[in-house]
């Protein structure tokens, strides 16, 4: 079975059209997050939710982005709207959080809205002078869907979804269900003590892994040359398989232990892990020593016991490879969201920044994805948890390395005498990234 998307080996990397020094300003500075406000938060397409989220006629939820916000809204129809969250009549904030309403009224006035933005009616209309309602309609925003995320673009000029996610990102993650999946033990939103870029920074590159999560190095190769990268548009897609970087150097055995290792990254591998113990058994000795035959390793083990067991729990995996019931691949939607993804579950990584406009604060939302089965969906559903205590919420080891790597490179970033950092040839994702940061703050002049 053939990958749907193709990807790009480390040596058709082209490194000398990206920057590989960058200003620290950019982190910091009230300015730079001035620049970025205009140029690419009011101007791209962002996740704002999950489309299951407002399954009915009349749910509806607030979108905010420093000092922006937008209403979606399910209209009687079943389609999905995007409203500034503002009255036509005197500009007051129509609602807050998320809800249902058959309706939108105005608490200042009472001027009343329908759920596709018409001016239904007025207060005491002998109060006021004839006016056309057409043209009072709520202001209304693309809004559109993809993957089961609902997407969100402040320009009303913005190009459609499908031609910003281009065809080869749909394609690519098609074959995942990614639609079907839903939030399971993990869905968190907190306030970071870093810039949103440190945090897409972090997720860009595998190089930190040395000195982060040395745990992982078992499980992942970082030589340039079993990684892979996909570029279309503004997005993009990294990846190295698992269980082959010590293939060479540790024993079959210690393999073993890697493979049982991975729940504490990949939550899902946990229900893996029966049917792959009992593929393995009967290869081992009396020594504690395992002999596979030929053509077959740990890797393919595993792959082969992930297809099974997610077939088991009905899970169409045809048109998935090989390769993705073992390997992670991290997807990048610019400008702000990172997923890591492989058969069965996924984990999402929302970065906005400070609503107070501090640029040396940010929100991150993580959320754990899993398939399951249509009747259990919502029995197993997480909920929301809003972080009000800050370092209180448990993350898994990997999470948790990274939560503290990134408040401590902010804390670095500050500092006056550092006038840019310098990227490796590793973090090629992370120039591309400003590059593409600066090619939208260039168009805004």
């Amino acid at each position: 079975m053939n990958s749907p998307v193709a990807f790009k080996d480390f040596a058709d990397l082209d490194f000398a059209r990206l920057p590989l020094k960058i200003s620290t300003e950019r982190y910091h500075s009230p300015e730079w997050q001035e620049k970025e406000r205009r140029a690419i938060w009011m101007k791209t397409w962002q996740i704002v939710g999950r489309a299951d989220e407002l399954p009915n006629s009349g749910d509806y939820k607030v979108y905010s982005l420093l000092d922006q916000s937008w209403i979606v809204a399910r209209g009687q129809d079943g389609k999905l709207r995007g409203f500034v969250n503002a009255c036509r009549h005197r500009g007051n904030a129509l609602c807050e959080g998320k809800g249902h309403a058959g309706r939108f009224t105005c608490q200042y006035h009472m001027w009343t809205y329908g759920l596709d933005g018409r001016l239904l009616a007025v207060a005491r209309p002998d109060l006021v002078p004839d006016i056309d309602k057409a043209e009072h309609t709520l202001v209304e925003v693309p809004v559109d869907t993809f993957a089961g995320f609902i997407f969100l673009n402040p320009d009303r000029d913005a190009q459609p979804l499908a031609e910003f996610m281009t065809r080869d990102v749909m394609e690519g993650l098609a074959p995942y269900k990614l639609d079907e999946m839903t939030p399971v033990g993990m869905d968190v939103r907190e306030e970071l003590d870093c810039n949103w870029k440190v945090v897409m920074d972090a997720f860009s590159e595998g190089y930190h892994i040395l000195g982060v999560h040395p745990e992982l190095l078992a499980v992942i190769d970082l030589e340039p040359a079993a990684a892979t990268w996909g570029f279309y548009g503004d997005h993009r897609t990294a990846g190295s398989p698992f269980e082959v970087k010590n293939a060479d150097v540790c024993s079959v055995e210690q393999q073993v232990e890697a493979i049982r290792s991975l729940p504490s990254t990949f939550p899902s591998v946990a229900e893996v892990l029966p049917t792959f113990e009992a593929m393995i058994a009967p290869h081992l000795s009396a020594d504690g020593t395992y002999a596979f035959p030929a053509g077959e390793s740990v890797r393919t083990i595993l792959q082969k016991a992930t297809r099974q067991t997610l077939t088991a729990k009905g899970m169409d995996v045809s048109g998935l490879t090989d390769d993705q019931m073992s390997d992670s691949r991290g997807w990048f939607f610019f400008p702000n969201f990172f997923m890591t993804i492989r058969a069965g579950e996924a984990t999402t990584i929302l970065m906005t920044p400070h609503p107070s406009g501090d640029p040396n604060k940010c929100i991150w939302h993580v959320t754990a994805y899993m398939w399951l089965p249509e009747p259990l969906r919502q029995q197993y559903r997480a909920e929301l948890v809003e972080v009000k205590e800050k370092g209180s919420y448990p993350y898994f080891l990997a999470l948790q390395q990274d939560y503290d790597q990134m408040e401590r490179q902010q804390r670095g970033l500050r500092n006056e005498g550092l006038t840019h950092i310098s990227l490796s040839q590793e973090e090629f994702c992370v120039a591309q990234f400003h590059a593409n940061i600066d090619k939208y703050v260039s168009r805004a002049g």
